[in-house]
């Protein structure tokens, strides 16, 4: 009697025991199952609501950030487990992102060993790589000591597979092998926008390249705000951050501060280059999409000036406001480069715009929506002027022609012109109607 109870009581613990596990794998089970299904549904959402923009024929891809992401990529190799949990990592970053990986030797070979450097950022050294199918692209290494960078390498592979947009720089691949972080970029031949206006060895940039080059960037943030499902914030728009293709086309780059709007408005620690911050997220810690239209308006301001903030550009762009409340009087505050060949209502225009998105209040400020619109108007009223300047230019030869053409049959014959004072009075006329004109 006494052995029945004595294995009744061990049978039951060993039930127990046994309950308890499998009500603890049940319970990881159901946690694994709801974090993949969560991040699937994000993926499908958001691949099936970003819409294609068709104004270019090369898209390119956005990046940006979600605290909803995995953990890092990057193999441990310390034992089975940990292998395991690596590889369900990585394949959600593939997963979810939809960015090819490239191995360590091959970035190893394309790059010639890490020797042809072309750049140097917070992230870490940036080479010039040709792959092996022949395509050039930018290879930027994070720092192996960057712990920051590490989490901004997991930001820019989440989403830089889902957004499409010919304003925004397109990530192509990424490596994460032998305990390096690498992004793969498609390689930009004319470098950044800060290089250009100020590198002495660069020509250059017009007047009017500077206007096109502010509409280029404006959409891609346009895109960011209002395209993409969540909408995107970029929170880092400077020159250095601005690249350009060979036809000098404008894409926005580096989105490793990047957060979508839905997922969190604050941040615990204030992120971003002094200068284009937002006084009211520095101020709150809470970043809108107007604390990029701050950010872009002193982007205009740096196409105008042709100086940077940490240069005093934002004091001067006061100085210069204060006669004229924003509106005209932008003159004195143009880039010596340019050396006066600029069109004054257009940089008017402009200089307006750029002072309404540094307004202190965000309410203020208009949204890059609006930005876009009045950039595309001014660029069509340029071309209105300058289609109708042809035309005049064109009035003005004819009638220079003709007045000056003599008629085979007014000739005597001894090609002497005779005197016609009614045709004479005819060619005036015309020209004068032509200087109406």
């Amino acid at each position: 009697m006494k052995d029945e109870s004595s294995g009744l009581i061990i049978g039951l613990s060993v039930g127990v025991v046994i309950g308890v596990l499998l009500a603890i794998v049940a319970l990881l089970c159901f946690r694994y199952q709801r974090k993949r299904s969560q991040i699937g549904n994000s993926s499908s959402r958001r691949a099936a609501a970003i819409p294609i923009r068709a104004n270019g024929a090369d898209s390119c891809t956005i990046l940006s950030d979600s605290t909803i992401g995995p953990e890092s990529p990057v193999k441990s190799g310390r034992n089975g487990m940990s292998m395991w949990l690596d590889g369900f990592r990585r394949s959600n970053v593939v997963s979810v992102s939809g960015i090819p990986e490239y191995s360590y030797r091959d970035l190893q070979k394309a790059t010639c060993n890490f020797t042809t450097v072309i750049g140097q950022g917070a992230f870490g050294p940036v080479y010039k790589a040709q792959m092996s199918t022949g395509e050039i692209v930018a290879v930027k290494v994070l720092a192996t000591d960057s712990k920051q960078g590490e989490k901004e390498f997991q930001t820019e592979v989440m989403l830089l597979g889902r957004l499409h947009h010919r304003n925004l720089v397109n990530l192509v691949g990424y490596c994460a092998e032998k305990g390096q972080h690498m992004l793969i970029y498609v390689y930009m031949s004319k470098g950044s926008l800060a290089s250009h206006l100020y590198s002495e060895n660069k020509e250059p940039l017009n007047w009017d390249l500077r206007v096109y080059i502010a509409l280029d960037v404006a959409r891609g943030l346009e895109y960011l705000h209002d395209g993409a499902v969540p909408p995107v914030i970029h929170r880092d728009i400077k020159s250095s951050n601005i690249l350009l293709d060979n036809s000098m086309r404008a894409r926005v780059a580096d989105f490793g501060l990047s957060r979508e709007e839905m997922v969190d408005k604050h941040a615990a620690n204030v992120r971003g280059t002094f200068g284009y911050l937002d006084p009211e997220y520095v101020s709150t810690r809470a970043f809108t999409k107007k604390s990029d239209v701050y950010s872009f308006g002193v982007l205009l301001f740096e196409l105008i000036a042709g100086r940077t903030p940490q240069q005093g550009l934002l004091e001067y762009v006061e100085l210069a406001a204060m006669n004229s409340e924003g509106k005209v009087g932008w003159e004195e505050i143009v880039d010596s480069r340019l050396e006066g060949v600029f069109d004054v209502q257009e940089l008017n225009e402009v200089a307006a715009l750029a002072y309404k998105c540094i307004n202190r209040l965000p309410r203020r400020r208009p949204s890059m929506r609006d930005i876009v619109q009045v950039l595309t108007r001014i660029l069509k009223l340029r071309h209105s002027r300058k289609k109708n300047q042809g035309h005049h230019e064109k009035s003005l030869s004819a009638a220079t022609a003709e007045e000056v053409s003599i008629d085979v049959d007014q000739l005597d014959g001894k090609g002497t012109p005779i005197s016609n004072p009614h045709r004479r009075e005819e060619s005036m006329d015309s020209t004068a109607d032509t200087f109406d004109v």
